[in-house]
């Protein structure tokens, strides 16, 4: 087992008795004006004002069938429905996500260092990057639940360990996103403050919060005042379509109660200047399935 390092100051409180609002300390673009890579200067801008940028067309429709058709075998191996790595959905038992995708699968190691991908990561982050988790999420028809609002670097200082925001993740469309069928949707802006949450982390959190998040989960006035500041945007996109967005975005995304399926492959890319510690507010840490401890910077 790999022994992390003691924790560094908290940047980021989060999981005490009450709800704090912290401005970010950190930057959202690390790389230095002018760098080269996949972004474009002004994409870079939109990104680091917004916490996000779309791309409408990432991967082609020919790549797009050979991702899908992996996705598919995964979610219907028998073995892969048994194995810890998958999640499945409380009602009907369907798998929902299935994580670690980028170690069990060729495919989709090979994409996560595609320099589309992993280019961009760098681009963000300034540095090498590791993969921090890698997961297909299946929203399948006719009842899918979605997954409540929340900011994912909270749990990934919270229970994983990341000292800074120096973390960008990416979801890459495999069926077409409609404005119907359980989309993404992100607060622009709501990056620029970090709200730590209020209650302690239960020991093995992940256990249900990968099914329905509780710790973690911002009150309905603090969900508000963000909204009310930053509005809503809900991405729509073909499949091959990409959504690049920043670790503190405030995001969830509905249920899917359309007969129309949404599946993607969501990578998380950390910078190797920023590799985990022991968690900030967690008994003990996540499994490496879900939240690495191998910072081996992708090639």
């Amino acid at each position: 087992m790999t022994t992390a390092p003691e924790r560094t100051a908290d940047l980021y409180p989060t999981r005490g008795t009450t709800e704090v609002m912290t401005p970010r300390q950190d930057p959202v673009v690390w790389s230095q004006p002018g760098t080269e890579g996949p972004f474009q200067p002004a994409e870079l801008s939109d990104f680091e004002r917004d916490g996000f940028f779309a791309i409408g067309e990432l991967l082609t429709a020919e790549e797009v069938a050979v991702y899908r058709a992996e996705l598919d075998r995964l979610v219907n191996d028998p073995a892969m429905r048994a194995d810890d790595r998958s999640i499945v959905e409380p009602k009907s038992q369907e798998i929902r996500s299935v994580f670690e995708v980028h170690k069990i699968s060729e495919v989709f190691a090979k994409l996560v260092s595609d320099p589309r991908v992993v280019g961009r990561a760098r681009q963000i982050l300034g540095s090498d990057v590791y993969v921090h988790q890698s997961r297909i999420n299946v929203k399948p028809g006719f009842g899918a639940s979605g997954f409540y609002w929340h900011s994912d670097f909270e749990t990934w200082h919270a229970e994983d360990g990341l000292p800074n925001m120096r973390t960008v993740s990416v979801s890459i469309a495999l069926t077409e996103n409609y404005d119907t069928n359980g989309g993404l949707m992100i607060m622009p802006g709501s990056h620029q403050h970090f709200l730590g949450c209020a209650g302690a982390t239960p020991r093995d959190n992940y256990k249900k919060s990968l099914q329905m998040q509780d710790a973690g989960t911002p009150s309905d006035e603090a969900l508000t005042k963000l909204a009310d500041a930053h509005g809503i945007k809900l991405f729509t996109g073909k499949a091959g379509s990409a959504t690049w967005f920043d670790c503190n975005c405030m995001h969830g995304s509905g249920d899917n109660i359309t007969p129309y399926p949404r599946s993607n492959v969501f990578i998380v890319f950390n910078s190797v200047e920023n590799t985990a510690v022991e968690p900030f507010a967690a008994p003990v840490r996540r499994p490496e399935y879900i939240g690495a401890r191998d910072f081996t910077p992708v090639k």
